[in-house]
């Protein structure tokens, strides 16, 4: 099912309330009176922790978040997959100690790629902040427009955000399954893992019958940044998105999947999230699996 009732296929901000923001766009907002919240969210599947990675280096008053730590609720049994969606209550204390208002501007970013950074941006946008943007091409966009990196450690005034869930469209399994076969259900993982040719993480390959291969690289350029929004709205549209359909989108675990709601928002799409993903699914032997290279 789809937890937001309120949500409308193909309903989304218009391209001047873009999710995004250049590193031009941002050196400004930074120089400016009123200076955004700044969110490092570097974060690498099965790779280190990147702590250490942020206190080498990171931009000028950013507060570092830790995507599996804070981001992201407890494993548990694996029924909800391996990134379940946080507490709200601990997600507003993490926010609130980063400084986060919920009046003021919010900037997230990521080294690259808008998997974690886009994550913050959906739980920050789920639970009702209005006012949330990723850095478009992550910490290398900045550096290569000539922004300044710091290692001192910021000491924000605590902010004041109180999370209320629902703002953004999620989806359980159950939903999952019946937007793939009655709108467009979209899978945001590599082709290979769509397939099911292999399966590096979960129990099985393949995926939720009738669902869309769309992998995440595909909404970015060589560089690294986001497709110009008609690209993506061309992209999408190719894959079945239009004015009247209901969107969704699945990944591993819920996080390469907010890229991709973020990148159909950049479009013009509003689209829900399934925060278990593929990893949730395959958990359970009850449902169905398909492989190959058509949903």
């Amino acid at each position: 099912m789809t937890s937001d009732a309120s949500s409308l296929p193909g309903s989304a901000p218009s391209a001047a309330a873009s999710p995004l923001v250049s590193a031009a766009a941002l050196a400004a907002l930074v120089a400016g009176a009123r200076p955004p919240v700044l969110l490092d969210v570097r974060w690498q599947l099965g790779g280190p922790d990147q702590r250490p990675a942020y206190e080498a280096g990171h931009l000028p008053g950013a507060v570092f978040v830790d995507l599996d730590r804070e981001l992201a609720g407890p494993v548990g049994d694996g029924a909800r997959g391996r990134h379940p969606l946080p507490d709200p209550a601990e997600f507003g204390a993490v926010m609130r100690r980063a400084g986060v208002r919920a009046g003021g501007e919010v900037i997230v970013y990521d080294g690259g790629l808008g998997w974690a950074a886009a994550r913050a941006w959906w739980l920050l946008r789920w639970t009702g902040h209005p006012a949330v943007r990723v850095l478009d091409g992550g910490l290398p966009a900045w550096t290569a427009a000539g922004g300044a990196l710091t290692t001192g450690l910021p000491t924000p005034q605590e902010g004041d955000f109180r999370p209320n869930p629902g703002a953004l469209p999620v989806l359980d399994a159950d939903g999952a399954a019946a937007l793939a076969r009655t709108g467009l259900l979209l899978d945001a993982r590599a082709g290979e893992r769509y397939r099911g040719e292999v399966e590096p993480i979960d129990r099985v390959g393949g995926h939720i019958p009738g669902a869309v291969s769309a992998p995440t690289t595909e909404n970015l350029d060589a560089g690294g940044a986001f497709l110009a929004a008609d690209a993506l709205r061309d992209r999408f549209t190719g894959l079945g998105a239009g004015a009247d359909t209901e969107v969704g989108v699945y990944c591993g675990s819920g996080v390469s999947g907010a890229q991709q709601v973020l990148a159909l928002e950049a479009a013009g799409f509003r689209a829900a999230l399934y925060p278990g993903s593929w990893s949730a699914w395959s958990a359970d032997p009850a449902r169905p699996v398909a492989t190959g290279p058509t949903p």
